[in-house]
């Protein structure tokens, strides 16, 4: 499956539950439509992750659990999932057959025949989670491209966890994370009295292919790195090339394993946002979406990994932009206007 673009939407503004704000779309670049995609998906479906494996196997995590295609997106199955956590929010694809998915409550479930069966994982919650209004999720997953028993999970919002055997155990990660809060400009307390708060909303991590035993994580609070598994941790100092650093997502480029791309913002639920680019393992910083006009939260950023100069990145209230050129210039693909709740990108 070639030059596609697949976005997931889920509800986020609950007081729009009635309208229909979310789903699958997938992009027509000739005409800049999107379509619904629902072949074998429920109804009033929300996405919250897309994840690929190789040129035809796509998996979206949904409110009802995984699903997946095996041909491009045309048609959808259900994967079965042993427990009652079936709010999925991230999904790893390892190898040829091996799936992490995360859900809600700290949980992670791994499958080792694609997603003909899972097992829980044990995965402790971590001393310093933050109890917020909604249940803490496992938002995101990476493994070391050297080494895939090397895991880590982003817990929205309890820091992070890793695993050195393939999630058969885990530890937490977090403890740098909080000795950095003592640091008032690090405090953030939104929804609790704790003010570790913003350094335990973890959004986004990524293990660099290029520097072993590196880690680098996205939160409320900024942009961090970790250059000894999770051990400690380190600001990256994203404040000296932008106003904004609320870091919702942290992506890798496949074609250079020291360029990086943040989605930076605001807050939470507000813009502006920017797409930033480093070419340096994040020593250094600078906005290459030209000056795009993004009107809310920069939720997700998505390259190609067969095409170098492919790179979209997609806000929350419905805004998608896209690049073929490399970004030496941008198009914007407006969502429905009744998608409110953007969540994932994928492209091809």
């Amino acid at each position: 499956m070639k030059n596609f673009v697949l976005a997931g939407a889920a509800y986020w503004d609950k007081a729009a539950k009635g309208a229909r704000t979310q789903g699958l779309f997938s992009l027509d670049k000739a005409s800049g439509e999107w379509r619904p995609v629902t072949n074998g998906l429920p109804d009033e479906l929300e996405v919250r992750c897309i994840a690929l494996r190789g040129a035809d196997a796509i998996y979206v995590g949904t409110q009802h659990g995984p699903y997946r295609s095996t041909d491009g997106g045309e048609s959808w199955g259900r994967l079965p999932l042993p427990g009652l956590e079936t709010v999925v929010w991230s999904i790893l694809a390892l190898g040829a057959k091996t799936l992490l998915v995360g859900a809600q409550n700290t949980t992670i479930y791994r499958s080792d025949d694609d997603g003909a069966s899972f097992r829980a994982l044990d995965v402790p919650t971590p001393e310093g989670a933050c109890v917020m209004a909604f249940p803490n999720r496992v938002i995101r997953m990476a493994a070391d491209p050297a080494n895939e028993d090397e895991i880590y999970a982003a817990l929205e919002v309890s820091g992070v966890v890793r695993s050195l055997d393939g999630g058969e155990s885990w530890c937490d990660c977090s403890a740098g994370l909080i000795g950095l809060a003592r640091q008032d400009r690090l405090k953030s307390q939104i929804g609790t009295k704790d003010s570790n708060e913003g350094m335990m909303d973890s959004h986004a991590l990524l293990v660099s292919p290029s520097r072993p035993g590196t880690v680098f994580l996205a939160n409320r609070m900024g942009l961090f790195r970790s250059p000894d598994k999770g051990e400690s941790w380190v600001e990256m100092g994203i404040g000296q090339y932008s106003n904004l650093t609320y870091a919702r997502d942290l992506r890798v480029f496949p074609h250079d394993p020291n360029t990086l791309f943040a989605a930076l913002s605001d807050t939470a639920a507000n813009g502006p946002g920017s797409l930033y680019r480093s070419q340096d393992l994040g020593e250094s910083w600078s906005r290459f979406d030209h000056g795009l006009s993004i009107d809310s939260t920069l939720m997700t950023v998505a390259t190609s990994a067969a095409t170098p100069d492919r790179i979209y990145c997609a806000a929350r209230k419905g805004q998608v932009f896209g690049t073929e050129d490399g970004g030496k210039s941008w198009q914007e693909y407006p969502l429905p206007e009744f998608v409110q709740g953007v969540y994932a990108l994928a492209c091809g």
